[in-house]
């Protein structure tokens, strides 16, 4: 009987993923079962798993799942989504909620299982929550009862029961403010870009107008006008004075190439001095600041828009610490039991990646050299043709010498459970691993002192709440393993991370500096910085008092920075998250239980790809046949 209950549990898993594929349009698309919160990455879907046992009504859930996600994939575009979301968090999530709505609603009207599915899915989160629950408008969300109000407007149909008194606690105001844009949204329901347009009118007619931000069309607008403008200002120009101001034009050219040229040799030769100390407040000349090695990656970067309200709470301590020893221990302690089963799998990669990575170690040669050591193998040649030059061999050094690996954790509320347990098995043992192959490693964490602000935002208030205050929270930087410190001795400091109240929030920006910095304070030749994060930069106290990407837009800058103009190479593993949009070279992974894996293989491709280029740069001097 447990046999056919399984069996007809596989086949729905079966049935169910080829239909998703089918109606997503995508037959890349991975569909996969678990414990883990549904959710969508990229080309990857993860469901909730699905018993023999199951009822009917769980069996409408996961369907309901199945059909949001996607109907997303194949109706939704992030490249419009991007370029009309507002900046400010509420009008974001007010345009959110309304997008999806209209992605559901898609699937509703052309097919009435969806409409069942999505409903019973719908039923199933809101009854599960607290926001039906408050009988005062100001402590529920307004980007909810929005959401499902357009809902019902494009599908006719009515919230779930579970939450339509919430619905109701604010459908007149909605109505009354913007009920004219709510009906208008039917028409541009297959149109994203229309639809998108529309909901940033409905959003200014909720009185949030101040958090759209500018105008993406009209700043397209203005750049087409202008080029538009010129040729025919050209045309109306008389060719004498066309011909003059060709000649006034090249003049001006030649003389400003000339200053250009100037300038640049007096910035390096301001370079190559050392810079006195009074003179680090002065302002650059017109045009923009040269780069500074011996000050790089300052916590404004490169555009002076972030800003730390007060760095004067931050900290930045090692785990040993933050508690003592005794704790430590039984922390460890906690960490090895809860993860006795993944320990197996990850050490089994570690040894996975060692092979590799040793392999390339391995005694080899170039071969037909002019200098070097005799090639006995080679002397038959001689003997058979007494022209024939003699050959020498050289042996290769390929060790891996003079390399560091940083790994940064991010140690936020999201990753609390789960992936954090994962995530400081995998660092122990990749630390183990690396450390045989002669490659240093330091592991470190970032989160915040406190939730929602701590003493910084203390301070902001007792100053009478200057406005764009910036950053307005105090960091906890977390030293769990230094580069120089036997892996052997840090190894208790891991179990740290399972420290309840620890996790807290996350401020990626300048974690990403303080990372960056320490490596380049290293003397090793070779510095690689990983980072493994769940999520976008959340710090509630810093976005409630700023625009709503405040820290995004500096998390994009600082990595722009380290890809573009650092020598340490960067490289990302997102769990549930999708860093591709941030990072060059970066791996997301759905479960936690892959990050062992996706860790080691991209370490292992750093290698193998710093391999192959030392392979192609050393050209051998090959002798010519005499």
């Amino acid at each position: 009987m447990a046999a056919a209950k399984d069996d007809r549990a596989e086949r729905f898993k079966e049935v169910l993923g080829t239909a998703m594929k089918s109606m997503a349009l995508d037959p890349e698309l991975t569909v996969s079962f678990g414990n883990d919160q549904a959710q969508l990455v990229g080309h990857k879907i993860k469901l909730p798993q699905v018993s023999g046992a199951a009822s009917a009504k769980d069996i409408a859930i996961t369907r309901g799942l199945a059909d949001s996600f996607t109907l997303k994939i194949a109706n939704h575009s992030e490249s419009v989504h991007g370029k009309y979301i507002p900046e400010g968090k509420n009008a974001r999530a007010v345009f959110e909620a309304v997008e999806q709505a209209r992605i559901e609603a898609i699937g509703a009207r052309a097919m009435t299982g969806v409409a069942v599915n999505l409903s019973a899915m719908l039923d199933d989160k809101y009854s599960k929550t607290v926001v039906n629950r408050s009988g005062n408008r100001k402590d529920t969300p307004l980007e909810e009862a929005v959401g499902l109000i357009v809902r019902e407007k494009l599908t006719g149909l009515k919230p779930p029961p579970s939450v339509s008194p919430f619905v109701d606690l604010w459908r007149d105001w909605v109505d009354k403010k913007a009920g004219p844009k709510i009906t208008g949204l039917e028409d541009a329901l297959h149109d994203q870009q229309s639809f998108a347009r529309l909901s940033r009118d409905l959003i200014a007619a909720l009185d949030m107008a101040d958090e759209l931000g500018e105008d993406p069309d009209s700043s397209e607008d203005n750049e087409e006008q202008e080029a538009e403008d010129d040729p025919g200002e050209r045309s109306e120009t008389p060719q004498g004075e066309e011909e003059q101001s060709e000649q006034s034009a090249s003049e001006e050219m030649e003389s400003s190439e000339g200053e250009s040229e100037a300038a640049e040799m007096e910035a390096q030769q301001i370079d190559s001095d050392e810079t006195p100390d009074d003179a680090e407040g002065e302002e650059m000349p017109d045009g923009e600041e040269p780069w500074r090695p011996q000050l790089p990656f300052s916590s404004l970067a490169n555009d002076n828009f972030y800003k730390v309200f007060s760095n004067q709470f931050d900290e930045e301590i090692s785990a040993e610490d933050l508690c003592d020893a005794e704790e430590l221990t039984r922390l460890r302690a906690y960490l090895d039991k809860q993860l006795s089963n993944l320990q197996g799998v990850v050490a089994r990669l570690a040894n996975r990646l060692q092979r590799r990575l040793m392999a390339q170690q391995n005694r080899s040669w170039d071969f037909d050299l002019e200098e070097g050591v005799l090639d006995a193998a080679r002397l038959t040649r001689v003997i058979t043709d007494p022209l024939h030059a003699l050959s020498f061999k050289v042996e290769q050094d390929t060790k891996f010498r003079d390399t560091v690996v940083t790994l940064l954790l991010d140690n936020s509320g999201s990753m609390r459970g789960r992936p954090i347990t994962v995530a400081a098995t995998c660092a122990d043992i990749l630390a183990r691993t690396l450390e045989r192959c002669g490659v240093k490693v330091e592991i470190l964490g970032f989160t915040t002192r406190a939730w929602k602000g701590g003493q910084a935002r203390e301070k902001w208030l007792a100053g009478g709440k200057t406005a764009n205050p910036g950053r307005l929270n105090d960091l906890r930087h977390i030293i769990y393993k230094s580069a120089d410190e036997p892996w052997r001795r840090a190894r208790k400091n891991l179990g740290l991370m399972m420290r309840e109240g620890l996790l807290k929030e996350n401020i990626d920006g300048e974690a990403l500096i303080w990372a960056h910095n320490r490596l380049l304070g290293r003397q090793e030749q070779r510095r690689i910085l990983m980072v493994i994060s769940d999520g976008a930069p959340v710090d509630d106290s810093t976005l409630s008092v700023n625009s709503g990407n405040y820290l995004e837009r500096h998390l994009r800058q600082v990595i722009a920075d380290i890809e573009g103009r650092s020598p340490v190479e960067l490289i990302a593993v997102g769990i549930g998250h999708d860093v591709t949009r941030y990072y060059k070279r970066a791996v997301t992974i759905i479960d936690a239980e892959e990050l062992g894996g996706a860790m080691t293989e991209k370490l292992a491709e750093l290698f193998e790809e710093n391999a192959e280029i030392k392979k192609v740069s050393r050209a051998p001097k090959r002798r010519a046949n005499a």
